[in-house]
Parts: C-alpha cells; structure tokens; sequence
C-alpha cells in the first residue's frame, strides 16, 4: 500500500509548474479509482497496514460497548437509578448531546495528539466512566450525581474518540481505497452493535430471568460485561499500536506534498473553514430532521418495544435492534462501492426519502410484523447515505485538519440528540404511558412528519447544493 500511493506523489523538484503539479496528482488519483474494480479495491484494503485494523479493532470493539449501553441507558436510569420517564430522556439526550458537542474540540485534540495517543488516552477515560456508571445505583442519595459525572466522563471520551478513528482512516489509506475504507469503518462498527444486541439479552435472562428482562432487569449484568469489552480494547492498543507501527504505517496523500512549505495565514485558514460556505451548512443542517429519527432507536423505541408489545417481545427487544446493524453491515460497503461515482447530493435523496417515509409504516399501532418491516427498511435508508457523507467531510478537510472538519460537521447530529430528548419523553408520557390507554400510532405520526423536512427541503435545494459538491 505504501509503495503505490508513492508512486502517485507529487514531484516539486524545478521548472514544474505548481499547477500542473496539482492537476497531475489528482489525474493518477482519479485515473488509479477509475482503473480498479470493486474487488481490487477490497484486496488491496484488506492488505492495509496494520494501523488501519488496529483502528478498526477500537471501531469494532467501542461499538459493542457504546451501542449496547446506549440502547439501555434509558431502561436503566429508569429502573435503577430511578428517573421519571421524562428525565430518564432527557439525561440520555445530554449525554449523547456532549459526545457530539465533544467531537468539535475533540477534532482539533486528535490532530495535536496523533490518532494513537488520542485512542490510549481516550479508552482509559472510558473505563473509568462505565465503572463509575455501573457504581452509581449503589451511592445511595449520590446515585443521581455519580450517573451525571459518569455521563460526563464518558461523553468526553466519545468525543474525542469518534473524530480520531475518522482521522485513522484519513492517515492508512491511499485515495484508491478511501471510499471503501470510511464504509468499512462504518459497517465494522455496525458489525460490533450486532454482537452486543445478539448476546445483550441472554445476559438480563441469565442474570435475573425471563420475566424481570422484559421490564429492565439485568441491566447491570450487560453492563459489566462490556466494561469487560472496554478493558480488552485497551489492553490491545496497548499491546500492538506502538509508537513505531503508527510513524511507519502511515500513508502518504499526494496532497500532502502539495501543501507542504506552503505556510498559510490566520485568515486563510478561517477562509476555509466549511462553515462558513452557505451550501455546506445548507447541506449538513437539512439533515437535522431526519436525524432525529436515529436518536428515537434509543430514546423512544425501547419503551415502545417494552410498553405497547407483549413480555416475550419486549424480552428480546435488543435483537430487534441488532436488525439495523446487520443491514448496515452488509450493504453499506456494497451500496457505496457501487455508488461511488453518483452525485453525493442525490445519494442523500433517496436514503433520507427512504428513512422517513418508513416511519408512516408505525401509524396504524403496534404490529410485530410491521416493527421488523420499520427496522429493516429504515436501516436500507441509512445505508444508502451514511457513509458518503463522512467521505464528504473528509475530503473536504485539508490535510492535517480531518479530525477538526469531522468534529465541526457534527453540529446538526449534537443538535438532533440534544433536543429530541428534551420532547421524547414527554411524548412518551403522553401516548404510550406504563399504565393507561395508548396511541403510539399519532406519535410515530408526528415523528414522520418531521423527519420529511430533510428529503423535501434537499430536493428543494437540489441544484444550488450540487454546485458545491464534489462529483465522483
């Protein structure tokens, strides 16, 4: 890997032209995409360095880990902590809220500190938070206090950690395998999600049984287990990412020899800030609506499986969730291998299309048939758009700078996560109650509704936000 993407650098020796310099490296980078196939294009990625897996085994390990407390949480600060079914949201919401609200400074953490000593210092952060979680049912009237400082603690490691594995991708592959090396991340991450919500409930029944699984029993069992997970991946950065295999590895990017010696302004460097293009912020901030249907899998979902299901559904409520993961994990390398040369723009389009109409499927109440049907479709929609928007970002980043533009470009998801939670469990206070009468089918309703806005405004929008992006 190493030796073909030397072979696309960028000479700067005497009589070149700067600009043909340019236009030549992004030729042979284009012309290199252009001439391998989708499976070439996968050989030569599973050929990758050894820092590219290593930081996919944090990828994958962090997603069993992450995921499978996530989809608890609020089940746990519930039963175990106590919160009413307002709070226990809201408390949820902050937390994922902070670990995007994290990722903008975490960005520019990743980038002083290079992505191994950023993932060392971001794993031992996490265990000392999921430790201090999983302890704070039993700190009596600091139960509440210690749940926020975990929260807390944990968030900031999230943040920095998210920004930092985007960056490993950006620094172990070559511009021929980037496309399929950000859908890898994604998918290998999925592929960790699917491991914790198939073995997720066999621990709450071994634990407590049958019965208290159903209603949130068992929590802490799970827990524990992957706290186990989080100390695994640790000790596997600790014991294979060396110093030596992070210098080595790392891949050399055409642009990287174009901007070197080319020390540049404050103002030039605020100038390329994507914010501060309107179709860039366009773009991104669209996607709130529909972005808010994602932070319902963990803020609404679990008490709808739980609430308006029968006690066997709701005991194996995680494997419905495991359903998206396994969508993610097989179509979202092959849809962006095969898509790789369609407009950015248009990819949002259909995928967004397709995860919120899906939604309207939830209307006419509760059906086991039709939830399988929501899970499956929605998570088709997700992977349709997911990772080429990541690729966008990336791209667009100059080099050196990935981590911060990938921290920055995560605003309209902090905002998503940070106020969904503040509604969501008012409304499910209000439409799918522990005890009363139920209508799920108007919140899911509204819910769909809203998340129209992203597809409707970006085929609005469409041709003015094209002009702006790059195309395949």
């Amino acid at each position: 890997m190493s030796d073909a993407s030397g072979q696309d650098r960028v000479e700067n020796g005497k009589g070149i032209d700067p600009a043909s310099q340019v236009a030549g490296a992004e030729a042979d980078s284009s012309a290199a995409i252009k001439d391998l196939s989708i499976l070439d294009n996968l050989k030569i990625l599973f050929g990758a360095s050894r820092a590219f897996w290593l930081v996919n085994q944090v990828n994958f390990f962090d997603g069993i880990a992450y995921f499978g407390i996530l989809n608890l949480l609020t089940l746990y600060i519930g039963v175990e902590v106590g919160f009413s079914d307002e709070m226990k949201t809201v408390a949820v919401s902050v937390f994922t809220g902070l670990v995007t609200l994290f990722m903008f400074g975490g960005g520019f953490i990743t980038d002083r500190l290079g992505v191994r000593r950023a993932l060392t210092i971001c794993l031992i952060t996490l265990l000392a938070g999921r430790l201090l979680m999983v302890g704070s049912p039993g700190m009596g009237e600091f139960a509440a206090g210690t749940l926020w400082v975990s929260l807390i603690i944990m968030a900031i490691a999230e943040g920095i950690l998210q920004p930092t594995l985007y960056a490993g991708v950006k620094e172990y592959t070559d511009p021929r395998t980037a496309t399929i090396g950000y859908s890898l991340l994604y998918a290998i991450m999925n592929l960790g999600i699917v491991g914790a919500d198939v073995v997720s409930p066999l621990i709450r029944e071994a634990s407590v049984g049958r019965s208290a699984a159903a209603v949130g029993g068992g929590i802490s069992a799970v827990y524990w287990a992957l706290i186990g997970v989080t100390g695994l991946m640790l000790f596997l950065q600790l014991s294979f990412f060396s110093k030596r295999v992070e210098v080595e590895q790392k891949v050399n990017h055409p642009e990287e020899e174009r901007h070197e010696g080319e020390p540049k302004s404050l103002k030039q460097k605020i100038l390329e800030l994507p914010f501060l293009d309107l179709r860039f912020i366009f773009f991104i901030f669209i996607l709130l609506p529909v972005r808010t249907l994602f932070a319902h899998q963990w803020l609404t979902l679990p008490d709808y499986v739980i609430r308006c299901f029968p006690e066997n559904v709701g005991a194996r409520y995680e494997w419905f969730q495991a359903l998206n993961p396994i969508i993610i994990v097989i179509f979202v390398p092959l849809i962006a291998a095969f898509t790789r040369k369609v407009s950015i723009v248009k990819m949002m389009i259909i995928g967004t299309s397709i995860s919120a109409l899906t939604t309207f499927i939830l209307v006419p109440g509760p059906n086991l048939t039709t939830l399988i049907i929501y899970v499956i479709v929605f998570s088709f929609g997700e992977a349709v758009w997911s990772s080429r928007f990541l690729e966008y970002v990336a791209n667009l980043a100059p080099t050196g700078r990935v981590g911060a533009y990938m921290g920055l470009a995560g605003i309209p998801w902090f905002l998503a996560k940070a106020t969904t939670g503040i509604y969501a469990g008012t409304m499910i206070a209000k439409f799918i109650p522990a005890d009363g009468p139920q209508d799920s089918g108007t919140m899911w309703l509204i819910y769909a509704f809203i998340a129209c806005i992203s597809p409707i405004g970006l085929m609005i929008g469409r041709k003015w936000v094209t002009k702006g992006v790059p195309h395949p």
